[in-house]
């Protein structure tokens, strides 16, 4: 039986594809469109699970819908109707949205797909989230946490979840608490995402890399906009946000005299910290300007750590369980992720790599196999190489094809040159099999470039990412290994790793040896094993043998701006659009000396946003 999941219309739309309970294929939509979370029908990313199955839609037994859209719409609709006269813009514009497009969802499903009415289902929002988690991970039960923007009303959910493992267990998924719109921790997150200058539903990660550089001294301020409790329940106080009566502000003027003038979005962020020595700007002024940023990114930050803290500590009473699977744009808050396996009372966490919207749509095609067809469980995800890969004659003709000069090479061969080419200070482009399910990069496109050498991190933000210098860029390490490094517990075991989902502390001994993965203490980490990648741990492991350390500098592979690279013409584009010096498709080697001057950028990459 084949189960089509879909996430569209609000941003980071993706397919995803089951068979008999199985994960076939995933993908985000923006991977093949290569517009930024690109939220718009999944066309090409449900045309490649279906061609990864070798069917068409007709051979689709249900295609499920992350949310109900009919609830969505009664939110908007009370919500606006509600603050009538301020709402009046809002609801103009929103009812103009819906009634154009959003509201006959149904209807686009079944006429895109060409399908009967009987297949098409519709999943809750946050049930897709929680079962994205539940479904994905090894637990036979688990206590749930969903937290992100906003869902139909629903912003953050908790309760639990159990599986029938073909021993008679009961497939079930109970939310029993619910915290309803407007109150959100996205969203409260979003607006100091938006003051601090960096644009909603792309920055807050941008907002987490600029927190360690201050020190939590407003939360005093944070506190007369958000009220937490002891169990983690939390309120906003409406009375400094507009994002539930603007379709375009997510503060207002009382939250601006409260914390000032929001920061500017094309200002450098230089402080004393970043910059020492008065090294960039000696401006004193702008330095202090940064710093009180800096300070209220990491107040925000330690609330919204504070909060989900809470929040794990209260289910870990009220279910009893070892478990906890953990959903929602806000679960991709790595920092956070940390802490929960740090200090939290659970002995396991999971959580999705596709942690947000996109990950609906794995979320809503389990839900339906799982628990509306009642279906035991087979599957665990154990990693996230779910998209689209391309062979080693696809490559070889797109090279010969541009006449772009070449090398191919046994694996051996390319792993112990690429190794050398890292030793000597040289940035690779790394392209492999099936890209990555989820917005990290795991290894199958990446950039990589050697930690030890502290100027890699201004070599490729600057050069290569072009983005803000004081962006953080993740170690990938050795699973046998990463204890040696990274002073978390268990990180042999840890499933968040994985996938590069939590950050860190490094080890004291180790920050003098890995400064360009090092971020004020420490790192993102990606754990590595020979199961889930076997070329990308042998480069890790050769790496290690050459240097005495097992780690790798890890960012994804793209400009800032664009989705990170799919089909081998945009990974050679953006090589050619940046200083990495080599670029590896497969087992076919570019070296930057050998293009001439007719190779030249074919796409604005390094000046989008």
């Amino acid at each position: 039986m084949y189960i089509l999941g879909i996430s569209c219309y609000y941003h980071d739309a993706a397919a995803a594809l089951l068979y008999n309970g199985q994960l076939v294929a995933a993908a985000e939509e923006e991977r093949f469109s290569r517009v930024k979370f690109d939220s718009s029908f999944p066309q090409q990313a449900i045309d490649f699970c279906l061609a990864q199955a070798g069917i068409s839609a007709h051979e689709l037994d249900y295609v499920v819908f992350y949310e109900k859209p009919l609830q969505k719409f009664d939110r908007i609709l009370r919500t606006s109707l509600a603050g009538v006269p301020r709402t009046a813009k809002l609801f103009r514009e929103s009812m103009a949205t819906w009634f154009s497009e959003k509201l006959w969802i149904k209807t686009h499903l079944l006429n895109k797909l060409n399908i009967p009415a009987r297949k098409l289902l519709f999943a809750e929002h946050h049930l897709s989230h929680a079962a994205s988690a539940f479904f994905c991970s090894p637990f036979k039960e688990a206590a749930i946490l969903t937290i992100d923007g906003v869902g139909e009303w629903t912003t953050t959910a908790l309760g639990r979840a159990t599986a029938d493992w073909g021993d008679g267990g009961r497939n079930a998924i109970d939310l029993e608490q619910e915290i309803r719109f407007p109150h959100s921790l996205g969203l409260f997150y979003s607006a100091f995402t938006a003051w601090l200058g960096f644009q909603v539903n792309n920055g807050e990660y941008k907002v987490m890399g600029m927190s360690p550089y201050g020190t939590p001294r407003y939360l005093d301020k944070v506190e007369k906009v958000l009220r937490l409790a002891e169990d983690g329940s939390f309120s906003l106080n409406m009375d400094y946000f507009s994002f539930h009566t603007s379709t375009t502000d997510t503060y207002n003027r009382r939250f601006v005299d409260l914390f000032g003038a929001p920061r500017d979005p094309k200002a450098e962020f230089i402080t004393d910290l970043t910059h020492p020595n008065g090294a960039g700007n000696p401006d004193r002024g702008l330095r202090q300007r940064n710093q009180y940023y800096a300070d209220v990114a990491m107040s925000i930050q330690r609330t919204t750590e504070e909060a989900i803290l809470r929040m794990a500590r209260h289910l870990h009473r009220t279910t009893g369980s070892e478990n906890l699977c953990v959903a929602g744009g806000v679960a991709l808050n790595s920092v956070a992720n940390g802490r929960i396996t740090r200090e939290g009372p659970f002995k396991n966490v999971f959580i999705q790599p596709a942690a947000g919207d996109s990950g609906g749509a794995l979320g809503a095609a389990l839900y339906a196999w799982h628990v509306l067809l009642g279906k035991p469980r087979t599957f665990v995800m154990d990693h996230a190489y779910w998209g689209a890969e391309y062979c080693p004659a696809e490559i070889a003709d797109f090279l010969r094809e541009k006449d772009i000069p070449y090398r191919e090479m046994a694996d051996d061969r390319l792993v112990d040159e690429t190794v050398d080419d890292l030793t000597s200070g040289r940035v690779v482009g790394w392209f492999q099999g099936r890209f990555e399910w989820g917005p990290r990069a795991l290894g199958n496109r990446s950039i990589l470039a050697d930690p030890r050498r502290e100027e890699m991190k201004e070599i490729v933000n600057e050069k290569i990412k072009f983005r803000e210098p004081f962006r953080p860029f993740a170690p990938a390490v050795l699973e046998e290994y990463a204890a040696d490094y990274y002073a978390t517990p268990r990180l042999d075991e840890n499933l968040l790793a994985r996938y590069m989902l939590l950050v860190s502390p490094v080890a004291e001994k180790r920050w003098q040896e890995v400064p360009a993965t090092t971020h004020m203490g420490s790192g993102r980490l990606q754990t590595v094993r020979r199961d889930w990648n076997p070329r990308y741990y042998d480069l890790i492991r050769r790496f290690g043998q050459a240097t005495g350390t097992p780690v790798l500098l890890n960012t994804s592979f793209n400009l800032r701006g664009e989705p990170i690279v799919t089909w081998p013409h945009n990974a050679f584009n953006t090589f050619v659009g940046s200083d990495i010096d080599v670029l590896v498709l497969g087992n076919f080697v570019v070296r930057k000396e050998t293009l001439g001057s007719r190779f030249q950028p074919t796409f604005k990459g390094a000046l989008g946003e």
